[in-house]
């Protein structure tokens, strides 16, 4: 176990100025706290905290995430309590201190619902303080490290845990380094049969290639020198995690993979890396499609890099990654190396790191809405993806996921610019907004005002946020729907009764309704939670509701209504041709959103009469009068409601019907019904035979018309046919 000392001259190796007392009272601190506790390994549990310590000071952290380190554990584990560590180290380390105890409680390998509540908690604790996710990373990287003392029900929960989101999250803060270790050690116990496998082919091409290494180390090192410049060239084997993902991703074979071993170029300044891409490409041939450069457009978590592969000695593939010392240091410590967290600033303004902005911006979701599991979703999602970098017409950098749409740029650059987005242009051309974006395309988004995003904008939609934003726009466009439906349902409802209607009125009567508002007050209604006739009776306490008495045996559209519906003295309906009732709904569309929506069996089409029955949750149902089901709503008047339709002739639209065809059962029967169908412009979306006799068939069929004459035109050429013995239109 490391001695105090020991500890100190780490830290001062890199900050001499370190506070030699704070480090030291951490130290005897956490040690009597933990006392004779044991870690499953049976050392001291106290060698766990002081191996996270030195896990950081290889990140050459400041002196107070160092004693963090060591006390992370004194709250969940010993007697220590908040109010005493910030008595004897100050407020800062016993908040952080705390925060890192509330990230040990959470399960993020729990039920759905559980983890992605769970993550959210982990990314708010983060965010306040980046040093909480550093020590957290630090305590996982050791926890990995001693992973098989534990028993083995519970390796696989952390190991799945650590891939699904602490190596992700230590890569979306630039920590390479950390990230390949935390995915090796994870990667051996959630998948040993395909780790073991790549690791003995790699062990083959170790002893097949020997000396290769060395060999392309010295020919660019030669190279660079024979210049006049100055870099240090050294090369490596991926990792088995980071191949085995590649394999994955790509559907490809190890022996298709041509970038096993990677070469770093060290150099001394910026002006440098071009200079040694010019002296590697004037010397062996470059590999199409392979060159990136970082260092013009860094990634979100700050790398810099210029990435190409090149032909090099004995005809090998050869991948380099050239950059400077301190280019190196971001990519393999990431948020760590920043300059702020070696001044004593800590997380305090780290905001000024890309990687933290990431973070944060992904944390400003939490408010948008959401479910938890949504959230996480859409967070992972991001976690894993690879990034592409596109512009506006201006020249801003736009990054996002790989796979991002324009729809997701449209999000990208503000949420209003999204709700209107109806079309783009990539480089000047216009393209479908399901493109796929590329590398340094020009992205210009063309809007327009009053446009909703479609539901389906979701599936194709790639970040979080142009997810989050599309169910949102959803949400309140179904939302102003149903207000606006409820709105005219009140309305009616106040006319009928002889009271005036005014939403000062309403606003006296929200508590009475149990509503927020006047808008959440009338979409209730629209949705049919809230009886008209309850707002009614909640503005005017004193009114009486009068029925009018529907005299026994009517049958016609006199006093007792349209075919005897007793209920018929309420309803106003209109024929084509007649004058369009003012106080009557307009029924327009099929497809429209909510809350409109067709009877499930027999539907109506333009030229029925009509009546509309309000079901809560899912607004207005639409009834062919002459519907046997407008029975089970004869003794519940205030669900029905007055409508008409309102047809757009410049947009023609077919309507549901439904059709009982009995005819003869030969061979060609079906085919000559289906024939007069398509012959009259129907169209069929479902057919069915409910009975089969020797002679006989029956059919129901389900069609697609224009309107009732449209339908009453295609009934008489199937009663032609000398193979229909009768057609009839079926009413729900």
């Amino acid at each position: 176990m490391m001695r105090q000392y020991e500890l100190l001259e780490r830290v001062q190796r890199y900050n001499p100025q370190a506070d030699e007392g704070l480090l030291n009272k951490a130290y005897v601190y956490a040690m009597q706290k933990h006392g004779t506790q044991k870690r499953a390994n049976g050392d001291p549990y106290f060698s766990h905290p002081l191996e996270v310590a030195a896990i950081l000071t290889d990140l050459k952290l400041d002196d107070s995430t160092i004693a963090v380190a060591l006390l992370h554990d004194t709250i969940e584990d010993t007697d220590a309590t908040r109010s005493e560590i910030d008595g004897m180290f100050g407020e800062d380390i016993g908040r952080l201190v705390e925060g890192l105890t509330k990230i040990k409680r959470l399960d993020l390998v729990s039920k759905r619902a559980a983890q992605a509540e769970n993550f959210r908690k982990l990314l708010l604790a983060i965010s306040e303080d980046v040093r909480v996710l550093l020590v957290k990373l630090a305590d996982r990287l050791h926890n990995m490290r001693t992973l098989h003392f534990m028993p083995e029900e519970k390796r696989g929960r952390i190991a799945e845990e650590t891939l699904e989101i602490y190596a992700p999250l230590a890569g979306r803060m630039g920590m390479h380094d950390m990230r390949e270790e935390l995915e090796e050690l994870a990667f051996k116990v959630v998948n040993p049969e395909a780790h073991r496998a790549i690791t003995d082919r790699l062990a083959e091409i170790r002893v097949k290639n020997r000396g290769l290494i060395e060999e392309i180390e010295k020919d660019l090192g030669d190279k660079f020198t024979k210049n006049g410049m100055e870099a240090k060239v050294y090369g490596r084997e991926k990792r088995p995690y980071s191949i085995f993902r590649k394999m994955e991703r790509k559907a490809v074979s190890f022996e298709q993979l041509s970038d096993i071993i990677g070469f770093r170029v060290i150099v001394e300044k910026l002006s440098d890396c071009y200079a040694a891409l010019g002296i590697v490409h004037t010397t062996w041939p470059t590999v199409p499609g392979r060159f990136k450069d970082y260092i013009s457009t860094p990634k979100q978590n700050d790398y810099r890099s210029i990435h190409t592969t090149v032909v090099g000695p004995g005809r090998q593939r050869v991948e380099l990654q050239i950059r400077t010392r301190d280019m190196d240091d971001v990519a393999e410590y990431g948020i760590a190396a920043h300059a702020l967290y070696k001044d004593k600033v800590g997380g305090r303004r780290s905001d000024e790191s890309r990687a933290y902005t990431w973070l944060r911006r992904t944390v400003e979701m939490l408010a948008e809405g959401d479910t938890p599991e949504e959230f996480l979703e859409n967070t992972k999602l991001e976690l894993f993806h690879d990034q592409v970098f596109c512009f506006t017409p201006k020249g801003r950098l736009i990054a996002l996921p790989r796979g991002a749409t324009p729809i997701d740029f449209a999000y990208a650059v503000h949420t209003d610019i999204g709700d209107t987005c109806v079309g783009c242009k990539l480089n000047g051309r216009m393209m479908p907004l399901t493109t796929e974006l590329k590398n340094g395309d020009e992205v210009e988004i063309i809007t327009a005002k009053g446009q909703v995003p479609p539901p389906a904008w979701e599936s194709i939609a790639v970040t979080g946020k142009a997810r989050a934003s599309i169910r949102r726009a959803a949400r309140t466009a179904i939302r102003k729907q149903y207000a606006g439906l409820g709105r005219k349902i009140v309305e009616r409802a106040f006319e009928r009764a002889g009271r005036e209607f005014s939403e000062e009125k309403l606003k006296g009567a929200l508590s009475r309704l149990a509503q927020q508002n006047v808008e959440d007050m009338l979409a209730s209604v629209g949705r049919g939670e809230i009886p008209s006739a309850n707002v009614l009776k909640a503005v005017y306490p004193d009114h009486k509701e009068e029925r009018a008495a529907v005299p026994k045996g009517g049958n016609g559209a006199g006093e007792a209504g349209w075919f005897g519906l007793k209920q018929g003295s309420g309803m106003m309906f209109r024929v084509p041709g007649e004058a369009p009732d003012a106080h009557a709904i307009p029924i327009r569309g099929l497809h429209g959103d909510v809350p409109v929506r067709f009877a499930p069996e027999g539907g109506a089409v333009p030229g029925d009469r009509i009546v509309g029955i309000l079901a809560p949750g899912e607004g207005i149902t639409i009834y062919p009068i002459q519907s046997p089901s407008l029975k089970e709503f004869d003794d519940q008047p205030e669900r029905w409601l007055d409508v008409r339709w309102d047809i757009d002739a410049a947009n023609r639209e077919r309507f549901p019907a439904q059709i009982e065809v009995i005819a003869i059962n030969e061979p060609g029967t079906l085919a000559q019904i289906a024939q007069v169908i398509a012959d009259n412009d129907g169209n069929i979306s479902n057919l069915k035979i409910v009975k089969s006799a020797p002679d006989f068939s029956q059919l129901s069929i389900d069609l697609e018309v224009w309107d009732l004459k449209h339908l009453n035109r295609l009934l008489g050429d199937l009663r032609e046919r000398h193979v229909v013995s009768s057609a009839n239109r079926v009413n729900a």
